[in-house]
């Protein structure tokens, strides 16, 4: 697939990688901010748009399920990206020779173990990809960087120790979402549908919005909930289930979610990624 796809960070950062995994055909476009990405995309700037939402260590990611609602944007993609950590130092520099790393805090905390063994000091960066730029910028062989083999690639750095974090399955979700949603496609395996809903102000409304999904035998895989407008009593949740809109028993569970809120609207209709597991 041709065109532009685009991402927040800077080149090199693990949004990047997801790029590459994703849409390997299509040129990645790094933006400031996620709302710099999402504007982009709605501009006609760029095709798509690859947003992080969660991480399986740190859970999810902040201010995204607030702005996805009103990004007038839709899913037609999911991804699991795996986040291997490498340190990446100047060409021809041993690990011997470090004597800090930088990184973005959440991934300085990810290596302790390692960064202990070999005493290395962390040095806290903006972000990874920022800190391996900073790294070839400086050229200082006692600082490393952490980040991803595509960081070092990039800025020409050389991957001293590959795959250095303390987690082993540390995995980042992330959604490809474009200006109109496509319902058509149906993949191998079983699909994801994504709605956000707001339920009436009457007693036991959760319960009976939900109701229909477990009558109907659908297995709801993410649900959660955030303030809206800074109010304690307004709460928008979001959530995830197998299967499609068309699908009988889906139909039915989303018809008897809609007579018990206020607002609901399905955010992306996809395939599941073969790494949900």
């Amino acid at each position: 697939m041709t065109g532009r796809i685009a991402f927040q960070g800077e080149p090199g950062a693990y949004s990047h990688q997801a790029c590459r995994q994703a849409r390997p055909g299509m040129e990645a476009i790094p933006c400031r901010t996620f709302e710099d990405v999402i504007e982009l995309v709605r501009a006609g700037g760029a095709d798509l748009a690859m947003l992080p939402v969660e991480n399986s260590t740190y859970g999810r990611v902040a201010d995204i399920h607030t702005l996805l609602p009103g990004s007038g944007l839709r899913i037609v993609d999911e991804s699991f990206v795996r986040v291997h950590i490498n340190l990446l130092t100047l060409r021809g520099t041993p690990i011997e020779r470090v004597e800090r790393a930088m990184s973005h805090t959440v991934l300085l905390g990810q290596c302790r173990t390692f960064l202990r063994s070999h005493d290395i000091r962390p040095v806290t960066g903006a972000d990874t990809a920022g800190s391996a730029r900073l790294v070839a910028e400086q050229g200082d062989p006692a600082l490393a960087a952490l980040a991803s083999e595509l960081a070092g690639e990039i800025y020409g750095l050389d991957v001293v120790a590959r795959h250095i974090e303390d987690q082993s399955n540390n995995t980042t979700r992330f959604l490809v979402m474009a200006r109109e949603a496509d319902w058509t496609r149906r993949g191998p395996g079983k699909m994801v549908t994504t709605f956000t809903f707001r339920v009436r102000n009457i007693p036991a409304a959760l319960y009976k919005a939900l109701g229909g999904f477990a009558t109907n035998g659908i297995n709801m895989t993410k649900l959660e909930s955030y303030m809206v407008g800074g109010s304690f009593t307004a709460t928008e949740f979001y959530a995830d289930i197998e299967g499609h809109p068309e699908d009988a028993n889906v139909a039915l569970a989303l018809d008897e979610l809609r007579f018990f809120t206020s607002q609901s609207e399905i955010l992306g209709v996809y395939p599941a990624d073969p790494g949900r597991g």
